[in-house]
C-alpha cells in the first residue's frame, strides 16, 4: 500500500491516497498551508513538475506527459488552498485550462479562511491574443486577464469583462506590479503554475516566495526547457519539506533572500 512519506523533516507518514483519501488530502493541505499571518504584499508560490534530469516537459513540451496521478492530486490541493491561480497564456492554451470548480472537501477550510468557493484563474498575456481560450476567458467565467498597456485593452475588456482586466506594465507585464495588483484585490495566496518563461521572469524580478517541485522518475534528455528560463537570476532556497509517494518526490522550498 502506497503512503505519503514525509522524509524531511521526518520520517513520518503524512497519509495514504489509497486508504482514507479525505484524511490524506487534509493532511497535505496542512503540510502546504500558506503562512499565517499572510503578508499584505501577498505570497507567491510556484508549483512545477520536472524530470530527474531537469526537463519541464516530455518530448512534446507538455508537463502533463511527465506528471502522474499523485502529482495531480497534490496540484488539486495546492489549487484548493490558493486565492488565485496565475498562468501564462501559452501554458493555458497548451494545457487546456478551464475555470476552477469548487471542491466540497475544502469548502469548510476555505470558508474559515475567508476565501471564495474556488480560486480565480489569472491569465498573463502581453499580446492579448486569447482567442484560443473561449471557455476560460469570458465575462461569466470570472477569469482575470493580467496584461500591459500596449495590449488591445478595449477588446480584452469586452472579451473578459471590464473589471477582470488588470494592467500591470507598459510594454510588457511587470511581475512586481502584477502581484501587487492581485494582492490589492484580496488575492494574496498566489499559485503560479508557469510556464517556464513566466516563472523565469518572476524569479528575475525577485518576486517568488516559495517553490513546490515534483520530481518525476523519468529521464527525457533532448533539449527540453527547464522549469524556469529567461534572464539570468538566482534565489537562495531552504528546504521546508520533502515527501515521497511511490517513485515521486514532492519538495517544498522557501526563498531565504526574499524581498521585504
Amino acid at each position: 500500500m502506497s503512503a505519503l512519506r514525509l522524509l524531511l523533516p521526518g520520517p513520518a507518514i503524512v497519509g495514504d491516497l489509497t486508504g482514507d483519501r479525505a484524511e490524506a488530502l487534509q493532511a497535505l493541505a496542512d503540510l502546504y498551508a500558506y503562512p499565517d499571518p499572510l503578508p499584505a504584499r501577498g505570497w507567491v508560490r510556484a508549483n512545477m513538475v520536472s524530470t530527474v534530469d531537469g526537463a519541464a516537459g516530455d518530448a512534446t513540451g507538455s508537463s502533463a506527459g511527465i506528471s502522474a496521478a499523485a502529482d495531480q492530486t497534490l496540484l488539486g490541493v495546492l489549487r484548493a488552498l490558493a486565492d488565485v491561480l496565475v498562468v501564462g497564456a501559452g501554458t493555458a492554451r497548451a494545457e487546456g485550462y478551464r475555470p476552477l470548480p469548487a471542491r466540497a472537501a475544502f469548502a469548510e477550510r476555505r470558508a474559515a479562511a475567508g476565501q471564495r468557493a474556488a480560486a480565480v484563474v489569472a491569465v498573463v498575456t502581453r499580446s492579448g491574443d486569447l482567442d484560443a481560450l473561449p471557455a476560460l476567458v469570458a465575462p461569466d467565467a470570472g477569469t482575470l486577464v493580467v496584461t500591459c498597456a500596449s495590449a488591445p485593452l478595449d477588446r480584452l475588456r469586452e472579451r473578459a469583462g471590464a473589471d477582470n482586466v488588470v494592467v500591470a506594465g507598459d510594454d510588457d507585464v511587470d511581475p512586481i506590479r502584477a502581484v501587487a495588483a492581485l494582492a490589492e484585490r484580496g488575492l494574496r495566496r498566489i499559485l503560479l503554475e508557469g510556464g517556464p518563461s513566466l516563472l523565469g521572469r518572476v524569479v528575475a524580478a525577485g518576486r517568488l516566495d516559495e517553490l513546490c517541485l515534483t520530481w518525476s522518475p523519468l529521464l527525457v534528455a533532448g533539449n527540453a526547457a527547464r522549469i524556469a528560463h529567461g534572464p539570468a537570476a538566482s534565489l537562495h532556497l531552504r528546504a521546508a519539506h520533502l515527501v515521497a509517494y511511490d517513485d515521486l518526490l514532492f519538495g517544498r522550498w522557501l526563498v531565504t533572500d526574499a524581498h521585504s
